[in-house]
């Protein structure tokens, strides 16, 4: 017999009954019946009952033991009385009676409890992680995110995409976020980096003359962590490709990830149609550029119902230019009650209140009510319910100003709005393409122009497009939200090098920066590039979304917290003087 196991605590079934069996797992919960002990017995592939009475020859032994212990036990396979049958586990029909035992690791008092889903303080789940992945629902999300990379790079093949590796120590390149610099011991004074993504060598491999690459690549950024990002590193799916357009790539990728969501789903929903909006019109109608489908409200501009009206905040501010006024329907929400939480809401996020009507049941028909339709009348309250389809019962809410200053905490409404009068369907997931983003922005301060989105992105329209208004240009850049997330961003790159050194120029960046911050992809640019494009897909953020968690770290084996800190390994930690001798490095303390 196996040294340690015959089967695993998974296998074992009424077929096994009379036989001697040996298995080896951790304790997960001990019972005592009055003289009889049982064990659930619990490895990598589920558990097994196993069970010792005073008739045992180790059941001294057995006694002694605590959860989490790590035991090999031997015994007989024995059917478990009908009444006793457990039809939530494969071994639940049989159990094992324990006649030899060995401790193969005691375990001291637990800092957290393994069994159950207790809620238990982060840091202390994080530092302990080892004991916090032996958990049930922790255990079941990693090997999700086992499955979800298996199944994307088989997909990846099976579509004629050709997996390669590019460096991992490489030129720091401005990419959006801050680089993690590696001091060189060779080269002292000098610095490589982490990849905050393979972005230039990918584009690299098609002017090589490669085609369809991909790779499922570690990314690292110096970023502030959130719920939804990993302060450190992060996987992406990653691919490329040659002579396609924005179409193409789209076509590509779709069904990769929708075949993964619906692997993987759980039975849900997957949205077969996946619209193209643009950026400007996602920021409209839904306050960000990664809407949330499943919610149906849009918002929509009733400034003209606005000017001139008896509501004085609204109409003054309608003078100013650029301002605007938006409405967010909210069918079902005609109550005071819901209106002043609402109110509430956006006072919580930092503005002064946001103003409503409602419509209710009244002595001649429908009637509209609250401060707003008492100040603008009748009329013009009649006609942005007509505008918005809305009807008794229903109430909107309106925010005003610059666009941008008030669009997030829009979009943030929206989605309570949506989740709170149950207008959002949570039983399925809906991707949307987000695409033409704004090249340029302009500063208001200092009116310079600069990138506001990906400055490698082709240009629609090419060189001509840069010779008008900057503001004015689109790019071929795009991005897949889903359920409110962003889940790839891609783009048709810019490969030609007089149309590239003229986007730079635009934002201020002269020909002789360009090429040294970015000679290497510049120069190879040079030498017949082909036209190209791709995008990348977070892995981390597909497999919470599938898993249903808000949380990246519950999706990930061995995450940081929200200070970048690894609190089991002790990272970062302080170099010893001989390491920082060696690199001709010295530290100064903050502030100094």
């Amino acid at each position: 017999m196996h040294a340690y196991r015959s089967q695993t605590c998974a296998e074992l079934n009424k077929a096994h009954v009379g036989q001697q069996v040996r298995l080896s797992g951790w304790v997960h919960r001990v019972r005592d019946h009055g003289g009889v002990l049982f064990i659930d017995l619990r490895d990598h592939y589920g558990i097994t009952q196993v069970l010792a009475d005073s008739d045992s020859p180790v059941f001294a032994e057995v006694e002694k033991v605590r959860s989490e212990w790590c035991i090999r036990i031997d015994g007989t396979v024995k059917a478990r009385d009908e009444s006793l049958v457990n039809p939530k586990l494969p071994t639940g029909e049989i159990e094992v009676y324990i006649r030899d035992m060995e401790v193969l690791g005691a375990a001291e008092e637990l800092p957290l409890p393994v069994f159950g889903d207790q809620e238990y303080p982060e840091e202390t789940r994080l530092k302990y992680r080892y004991l916090d992945l032996r958990r049930d629902s922790l255990h079941a999300n990693i090997m999700l995110r086992s499955n979800v990379v298996r199944s994307i790079r088989n997909r990846m093949w099976d579509s004629g995409f050709t997996e390669f590796q590019t460096p991992i120590i490489t030129a720091s390149s401005p990419e959006g976020a801050r680089d993690f610099l590696v001091p060189s011991r060779l080269h002292p004074g000098k610095f490589y980096a982490l990849p905050q993504a393979p972005q230039q060598f990918k584009q690299l491999i098609m002017v090589s003359g490669f085609d369809r690459y991909f790779q499922i690549a570690p990314c690292f950024r110096d970023e502030d962590p959130r719920a939804d990002r990993s302060p450190t590193d992060f996987y992406q799916l990653d691919l490329e490709m040659s002579f396609v357009t924005q179409q193409d790539v789209f076509d590509a990728i779709q069904p990769v990830i929708a075949g993964v969501f619906e692997e993987f789903g759980k039975g849900r929903k997957v949205d077969a149609e996946w619209p193209q909006i643009s950026y400007r019109d996602a920021a409209l109608w839904y306050g960000t550029d990664k809407p949330d489908l499943r919610n149906p409200i849009r918002m929509q501009i009733v400034s003209d119902h606005f000017r001139g009206s008896g509501f004085a905040i609204f109409a003054k501010l309608l003078e100013q230019d650029g301002t605007e006024i938006r409405a967010i329907p909210a069918p079902g929400g005609g109550s005071r009650k819901f209106c002043d939480r609402m109110n509430k809401f956006a006072q919580e996020q930092g503005l002064p209140g946001m103003g409503y009507i409602f419509w209710r049941d009244g002595a001649d028909g429908m009637e509209a009510a609250g401060p707003l339709a008492k100040n603008i009348g009748p009329e013009r309250t009649e006609a942005i319910r007509s505008q918005l389809g809305l009807g008794v019962g229903d109430a909107a809410f309106f925010l005003g100003g610059k666009p941008k200053a008030f669009e997030a905490v829009a979009g943030r409404a929206r989605t309570v709005i949506g989740d709170e009068l149950g207008l959002t369907d949570k039983d399925r997931f809906a991707f949307t393409w987000i695409v033409d983003f704004p090249i340029y922005e302009k500063d208001e301060e200092t009116g310079r122009i600069d990138f506001e989105h990906n400055p490698f992105s082709m240009p629609q329209g090419g060189m001509e497009a840069l010779e008008g208004d900057p503001l004015e240009v689109l790019g071929f850049q795009y991005d897949l939200a889903c359920n409110g997330y962003e889940l790839v961003s891609g783009a048709i790159r810019n490969h030609r090098p007089e149309i590239m050194f003229k986007a730079f120029e635009i934002a201020g960046y002269g020909r002789e920066e360009v090429e040294k911050r970015f000679g290497g992809m510049v120069n190879a640019f040079k030498y017949g590039a082909p036209p190209h494009g791709g995008c990348a897909a977070g892995i981390d953020r597909m497999v919470m979304l599938l898993a249903d968690e808000a949380n990246i770290r519950e999706v990930i084996m061995f995450p940081m917290n929200q200070r970048a800190e690894d609190l089991m390994m002790g990272a970062p930690s302080e170099p010893t003087n001989e390491q920082l001798r060696e690199l001709s490095l010295r530290v100064i303390e903050a502030g100094k």
